[in-house]
């Protein structure tokens, strides 16, 4: 009987140096790497799960950095111990787990907006486009935390749960500008 051998998840690993002046070629590579996703477990080593989405993305980030006059290795790899793997997965799950709190935040303060426009009768359509266009910003932030969110973090049903009731609340106050302006 041979031993059975479990497929290991594959990382994809980014490890860069920039100059230091001008600021913005790091900020700009620090950036791109948060809207993907990327977790920053060491000095300037970004980590991804391997997936052709995320290779091309790093492939072409590590590009911009070297036409920038710095140094970029991409590298492929596997955890030795399910141990550090868990820990990397942890801080995918703590960084997600901030932008649903921060995102969660949002929604309170959207819907003491609302509050404050029913108190005061303030139901006029201009108000209302405003309060829909900050639904569908809420909504959008919501979705691209989501595309992040590779491991299921702990936050994201909360976070789920006060969107569904963003979107109920803003119903509620359409229905009021409705019949306010249908009297």
């Amino acid at each position: 009987m041979g031993v059975e051998k479990v497929e290991k998840r594959k990382w994809l690993v980014i490890n860069y140096n920039l100059p230091t002046e001008p600021s913005r070629l790091r900020v700009a590579a620090w950036r791109r790497l948060k809207k993907l996703g990327a977790v920053n477990i060491q000095q300037s080593m970004w980590v991804l799960p391997h997936n052709d989405h995320n290779y091309s993305a790093l492939h072409t980030i590590s590009q911009e950095i070297e036409s920038n006059n710095g140094e970029a290795l991409l590298m492929q790899c596997v955890f030795f111990d399910q141990k550090h793997e868990q820990k990397v997965i942890s801080y995918f799950n703590n960084v997600r787990d901030e932008e649903y709190k921060e995102l969660i935040d949002k929604c309170e303060d959207y819907f003491k907006e609302l509050e404050k426009e029913i108190a005061i009768e303030k139901f006029t359509f201009a108000e209302l486009e405003e309060e829909e266009e900050e639904l569908n910003k809420l909504l959008s932030w919501y979705a691209k935390i989501e595309t992040r969110d590779m491991f299921y973090s702990s936050q994201r049903d909360c976070a789920k749960e006060k969107l569904d009731q963003a979107k109920k609340a803003f119903a509620n106050y359409s229905d009021m500008v409705f019949k306010y302006n249908n009297k």
